[in-house]
């Protein structure tokens, strides 16, 4: 150094320049902390946003109210007064919810122009079971079906044929929401199918119901021929076991 003046590019010069790359990036981590900070804050708000919904769907959406919704649209009972209805805010309703379904499916009651007839429980009488193929057409079995009928074969299909159940039934004095049936399958004591469907809600009426179950395969191969056992029962949404059928039915080789 002469005459008082700093060599450029001297040690000055590099600390200079080492403090002014610590000086950025500590700037660059305060910004990367303010921008997780940030981040977190809009997350924690979207998480409290979503609670808050869930807490209201929880709120408005409860079984009974879900079970109502399902009654309308099952039954086409589409009017302003139960709609309004529908969407009350009722601290009771909340309490009771099997006081407020029963009440609610009274006013349907009167919506499809029907009455309780003294009876508050809901009652399904099925009164035939058929099975339809293309291999055979249709064969129908009336309801009761005695003792012999339930030890015997109900009916034959052939390997690799395309079936469904048909069932013939009657609701009685209430309205019946939720109606599925369960149908199990075994072959020498093995459970080798079990199917679920859901058939609907139904009022009473005069006429009877006819409902045809989902189309079902039978298997094919030499394994697959042969008797099989079954239980069908159906249920509602209040755990009603409606019926219980032990059956019994043939796969034979097709021809």
């Amino acid at each position: 150094m002469e005459g008082g003046k700093r060599e450029v590019g001297g040690p000055s010069s590099e600390r200079e320049k080492q403090e002014e790359v610590v000086v950025v990036k500590m700037e660059e981590g305060l910004l990367m902390m303010k921008k997780k900070k940030t981040m977190m804050m809009v997350s924690f708000k979207r998480v409290k946003g979503l609670l808050v919904i869930l807490f209201l769907v929880l709120f408005f959406l409860s079984k009974t109210r879900l079970r109502k919704i399902r009654l309308i649209l099952d039954l086409g009972c589409f009017n302003l007064a139960n709609i309004v209805d529908l969407f009350k805010l009722n601290v009771a309703f909340v309490v009771k919810e099997d006081e407020s379904l029963r009440r609610w499916k009274e006013k349907l009651l009167g919506c499809l122009e029907s009455d309780l007839n003294g009876q508050m429980e809901p009652e399904v009488k099925f009164h035939s079971i058929g099975i339809v193929s293309s291999d055979f057409g249709e064969i129908s079995t009336p309801f009761p079906m005695n003792e012999e009928q339930c030890k015997r074969v109900l009916f034959t299909l052939q390997e690799g044929s395309e079936y469904r159940l048909k069932l013939t039934f009657s609701v009685l004095h209430n309205i019946v929401s939720g109606l599925a049936y369960t149908n199990t399958v075994w072959k020498a004591g093995l459970k080798v199918d079990q199917s679920r469907g859901m058939l609907g809600t139904f009022a009473p009426q005069r006429e009877p119901y006819v409902h045809t179950l989902e189309e079902e395969t039978t298997p094919s191969g030499v394994l697959a021929r042969g008797v099989y056992t079954a239980k069908l029962k159906f249920e509602d949404d209040d755990k009603r076991r409606h019926m219980e059928l032990d059956y019994s039915f043939e796969i034979r080789k097709r021809s």
